[in-house]
């Protein structure tokens, strides 16, 4: 039996994504949207086309809007589907994912006007974070339909002022709030910190602020995604994002470069590939890179990278840039945590071990000037050591992961001397 979603961006139905008997998924673009002038594709590895794109050429992408891990394995749980069924997950809870994507049901359109919130209380948001890691992301809650990658537990919210809801059937979400996590002591500060720390020093980063309900601590992103929509009255318009996983035909199960997944080679050339402003956002890219080795944030792999494509009001083209920057965390802090890179730097794997001939061999590897690469080193290493104290919240985790920072902060602007 042939199983059917309809798959929308923003309003526009742009194809159909269908699973066999077997359990096998394949996409086709809608022919009528193919012969729009402004048809977008859904992904840099699912180009405009009339063929079919079969399992191993649209999983990536449509699995890749999924949580994972174990928080994948409870909702499927819950909601009493295969945790490896992407098609069933998608149905369930494809409602408000990241980008412009949203999943319907065969032949039940979707309604722009068909937006919900459900407003809630300080005591309801406690009992909600309460019960998250027991129901990640709300699935199963009637009306609900959430969906938002990584392993960690987070919930998408809208906020208007100090009023929190959560957004029903397929409303758009403003923010992204993760709760404190009881594995990594402090996780919502360090999070802060270096998040702040990357806005103080001028990199292109999500907005984000902390709060606390009850006993529990959260950090609320503001979503670089969602763009007021200007004369429907505060309503929320979609901007389509994928990772680079997702462009780069990666799966999930392999963002990690020794896993098979993407390298800061394929990262670089991406850029180069799609950009419409290159030479800014190599910059931007480099930049991070440089960034997560000094702050000792090992875990930027290829779903922690993203590309915004923006729809010009006017002309309907769509530009093509890097998103800000999310989900940075030193997690040198944590000694339980793996101490490799996500993605190596010239050969080397364990950030303690660069030296300043292993970013001369990375700048070799992407396409960059070897003194422009030390240079920035030593340059975003001295702005950290300057910020850092004014970008670190009161919170004795977050202090102690200061002072981490900064010892790396002096190495690295100490090793890479002229």
């Amino acid at each position: 039996m042939v199983r059917i979603l309809d798959v929308y961006l923003n309003e526009n139905h742009v194809g159909e994504l269908r699973q066999d008997g077997a359990g096998q998924i394949s996409f086709t673009y809608n022919e009528q949207y193919l012969e729009n002038k402004g048809a977008q594709f859904l992904s840099h590895s699912l180009p405009l086309r009339k063929e079919t794109f079969d399992f191993r050429e649209c999983r990536a992408f449509f699995s890749g809007i999924l949580p994972e891990g174990e928080i994948r394995e409870i909702i499927a749980r819950n909601l009493g589907i295969s945790q490896k069924n992407d098609f069933s997950m998608l149905e369930w809870i494809g409602g408000e994912c990241a980008g412009a994507i949203t999943f319907m049901p065969l032949n039940q359109k979707l309604k722009s006007s068909d937006y919900d919130y459900r407003i809630i209380s300080k005591e309801q948001l406690s009992n909600i974070l309460k019960e998250l890691p027991k129901r990640p992301l709300m699935a199963g809650d009637q009306g609900i339909r959430l969906s938002l990658a990584g392993a960690q537990n987070k919930l998408a919210i809208h906020k208007k002022g100090d009023i929190l809801s959560i957004p029903l059937g397929n409303a758009p979400s403003t923010h992204i709030l993760k709760p404190s996590n009881q594995r990594f002591e402090g996780l919502v500060f360090n999070e802060a910190l270096c998040m702040g720390l990357a806005a103080a020093i001028g990199l292109d980063t999500a907005k984000i602020e902390t709060g606390r309900v009850e006993d529990i601590d959260y950090i609320l992103v503001e979503r670089y995604d969602r763009l007021i929509h200007p004369g429907k009255n505060d309503q929320y318009k979609r901007i389509h994002q994928e990772d680079f996983c997702q462009a780069l035909g990666i799966v999930s199960e392999r963002k990690y470069q020794r896993e098979g997944g993407p390298s800061l080679k394929d990262c670089f050339k991406l850029i180069r590939e799609i950009s419409n402003t290159p030479l800014i956002d190599l910059q931007r890219l480099l930049d991070s890179v440089i960034y997560n080795y000094v702050v000792g944030n090992h875990d930027a792999h290829g779903k922690n990278f993203s590309l915004l494509y923006e729809p010009n009001e006017q002309s309907g083209e769509i530009k093509v840039r890097m998103a800000p920057l999310y989900d940075i965390v030193c997690t040198d802090y944590y000694p339980e945590l793996d101490k490799h890179l996500a993605m190596e730097i010239g050969g080397k794997y364990i950030s303690s071990k660069l030296q300043p001939k292993h970013f001369e061999k990375f700048a070799e590897e992407t396409g960059l000037t070897k003194r422009l690469v030390k240079q920035r080193v030593r340059e975003i290493a001295g702005l950290i050591i300057e910020n850092i104290d004014k970008s670190t919240p009161d919170h004795q985790i977050a202090r102690e992961i200061s002072n981490l920072i900064i010892s790396r902060a002096k190495m690295a602007f100490n090793q890479f001397k002229d």
